[in-house]
């Protein structure tokens, strides 16, 4: 696999996992709820938790692919956070405003 490849398989992985807390009922993908409805605060967790790991992938990736991983500053990660938010977008947009104008027609 070279760089260009893993870049794009990591960028594809990295979009469809950023917005699975918006598709699913469940808490951590396992266990469900008393009520049935997930908290916003479940989702945003889950949604960190999987930009962790994520961005444990994205490290793997690089090791496999150069045979190094090289050194981050802050910048790099808040740029990381802002495309993973980003691309939780359609997810987001989805539970909060396209369900609701669903379920009323």
């Amino acid at each position: 696999m070279n760089e260009a490849s893993a870049a794009i398989v990591l960028i594809l992985i990295a979009l469809v996992v950023a917005n699975l807390p918006w598709m699913s009922e469940r808490v951590l993908f396992v266990l469900k709820t008393a009520s049935g409805h997930k908290s916003p605060w479940w989702r945003w967790l889950e949604w960190l938790l999987l930009y962790f790991i994520v961005g444990g992938l994205a490290l793997g990736l690089e090791y496999k692919v150069t045979g190094q991983i090289y050194p981050q500053d802050w910048e790099y990660y808040a740029v990381t956070v802002c495309l993973f938010l980003i691309f939780a977008l359609p997810g987001f947009l989805y539970r909060h405003d396209l369900m609701h104008k669903l379920a009323r027609r």
